[in-house]
């Protein structure tokens, strides 16, 4: 037991609920427009947790190297799990952990491939390199918040989506506009307590290159374009209507905006951090939800 603790907490086992809203999210947009598969969808879920385990891995391993991990004041929600400066774990063995969850992912990947052709791999390649390239590469390049946006929240809404009949619908697009800005958000907010560390082991993220006081302004923005992405869906007809109740979670934010438009310099509240994963995962449960519902009516009024 002590083993699997510490394996999943490298995996950073609670964050694993991302990628369970991520494909949920997804399969409900084209599910919306009559295409959706049971078993292409939870096969989807499964490669998808394992390439999201496999980067939390690899940069645990990664942060342990460099010894940012021995300098981060850890927060629930940030700062690693602490498993490797513990030593329930070495490197070498989380690697090797790290290596096999990417496999797994591939390898469904690629199964997807098989079945829908060349569609499926511009998706999977920019997967590859998010999950191979982001703690040696693309952190340490300023473009960490970005990979992120893309690497887990866009793609992966959008290849929910495409795994289910190797088409993409204008819902699924929708969706993952604000997936994009949710999970660079949930990177930024996190960054802020890890500064000191990330400076000192050489990242360049938008923290340490804007300063706190500016990136917390660029997380406010993005706070604010994740419900006007789901106003602007609306009034164009790519989302019904119902889905502007995925803005109501952003009142989970409050203390985080009040921090980053008067506090910036100053430690990031608790509170703060914890509503901004809330807010992620409570924003695509309600958009699922909405989906879903909307295609109930749609189908209800089609027998009438």
């Amino acid at each position: 037991m002590g083993k699997l603790k510490a394996y999943l907490g490298i995996a950073r086992g609670p964050f694993l609920l991302l990628p369970v809203a991520l494909v949920a999210s997804g399969a409900s947009a084209e599910a919306l427009e009559g295409r959706f598969d049971w078993l292409h969808t939870a096969v989807a879920l499964a490669g998808l947790l394992a390439l999201h385990a496999a980067v939390n891995i690899f940069n645990e391993a990664s942060d342990m190297r460099s010894g940012i991990d021995l300098r981060t004041e850890r927060t629930p929600f940030s700062g690693g799990s602490g498993t490797l400066p513990s030593g329930a774990l070495t490197v070498r063995q989380a690697t090797r952990f790290g290596l096999v969850c990417s496999g797994i992912g591939v390898a469904i990947g690629l199964w997807f491939v098989a079945l829908f052709g060349w569609v499926l791999v511009p998706i999977l390649l920019a997967g590859g390199l998010f999950v191979f390239g982001y703690t040696g590469l693309l952190a340490r390049l300023g473009v960490g918040e970005i990979a992120a946006g893309l690497g887990l929240g866009t793609l992966p809404v959008l290849g929910a989506a495409l795994v289910q009949e190797g088409t993409l619908g204008s819902a699924a697009i929708a969706a993952s506009i604000p997936a994009f800005f949710m999970t660079f958000n949930l990177l930024l907010l996190n960054e802020f307590p890890d500064e000191a560390a990330d400076r000192w082991g050489g990242r360049r993220n938008l923290v340490t290159l804007l300063g706190r006081r500016r990136a917390a302004l660029v997380y406010a923005a993005a706070v604010l374009a994740t419900p006007a992405s789901l106003g602007v869906a609306v009034v164009l007809g790519a989302l019904p209507p119902a889905c502007l109740i995925a803005a109501a979670p952003a009142l989970l934010l409050i203390p985080a905006l009040r921090w980053s438009l008067s506090r910036a310099r100053e430690a990031v509240p608790l509170p703060a951090l914890g509503g901004n994963v809330a807010w992620n995962l409570l924003t695509h449960a309600a958009l699922t939800l909405a989906l879903i519902g909307s295609m109930w009516m749609e189908s209800r009024s089609g027998q009438i």
